[in-house]
């Protein structure tokens, strides 16, 4: 028997409406390809705090958080995945409140990135308008977290019934999504690309010159080796050679442009 393919989705609606059921259809479809098993997190039943902007999960550590809530369960849930499938509608040109106190409540991973042993579908439904900004964004939040996002799937579905060639046209997008999906979870990651190496390099230079104001991430960094001179990514991936020099001068850059202005703010 192969091994279970394990997908948990996080799903930022606050009812089971079109999102739910886009997710449902992509696992349908996945499941018609092997053996997954789909885990739904709503976050509308999750016990998640609003972000206080302490600062105390970048200085000492999300352990140190004063929110005691599910947050560190649901970090698990996504480390114990194989693939996460972030989904949400579109309200008001962004993701909803529910997702976003989700992205705001883990922010110590923006800092501290940790999925890059990880895959990401991303999915969005709308009325109207607002999946190319929604979709934007979650790449690239799930991107510098650490996820390969390895699709991501955008449908329309106005409040008002919908023709069933609009609705056949969604259901092979939300297909062409689940066996793209299927797939990437069967291959190695792939190379980062110019964005991924230069947004690394840049973190190396600021987490390397903020040990003592920032010292719960200067200790990450360091542990894991990516401040060492030749670390050039977070992972043991192959980075084209013209990726990580662009991303190496962009590093020095940004390391004297910090140092200056510490100098200038301590006369």
């Amino acid at each position: 028997m192969s091994k279970v393919m394990k997908i948990l989705v996080i799903i930022g609606s606050p009812r089971k409406g079109n999102t739910y059921r886009a997710a449902k259809k992509i696992e349908k479809f996945m499941q018609s390809k092997g053996n997954v098993e789909f885990e739904y997190l709503m976050l509308k039943d999750a016990d998640l705090s609003q972000c206080s902007g302490c600062f105390v999960c970048f200085m000492k550590g999300e352990n140190h958080c004063p929110h005691k809530d599910d947050a560190s369960v649901i970090e698990q849930k996504m480390h114990s995945a194989d693939g996460v499938i972030f989904a949400t509608p579109v309200y008001g040109m962004n993701v909803p409140a529910l997702m976003k106190t989700f992205i705001d409540r883990f922010s110590y991973i923006f800092h501290r990135p940790r999925f890059f042993d990880k895959k990401a579908l991303l999915l969005s439904t709308t009325g109207a308008l607002g999946l190319k900004e929604v979709l934007d964004y979650l790449k690239l939040v799930v991107g510098i977290w650490g996820f390969e996002v390895s699709y991501r799937v955008g449908i329309v579905t106005p409040p008002m019934q919908i023709s069933n060639r609009k609705a056949q046209k969604n259901s092979q997008k939300l297909e062409k999504a689940a066996f793209a999906f299927y797939n990437a979870l069967q291959k190695k990651s792939r190379s980062p690309g110019l964005r991924d190496v230069s947004i690394f390099h840049a973190q190396k230079a600021s987490f390397g010159e903020i040990g003592e104001s920032s010292p719960a991430d200067y200790t990450y960094w360091k542990e894991k080796g990516w401040l060492s001179p030749g670390a050039k990514y977070y992972a043991d991936l192959p980075v084209n050679p013209v990726y990580n020099a662009i991303g190496w001068i962009f590093e020095q850059m940004l390391k004297r442009k910090m140092r200056k202005d510490l100098a200038e703010s301590q006369k």
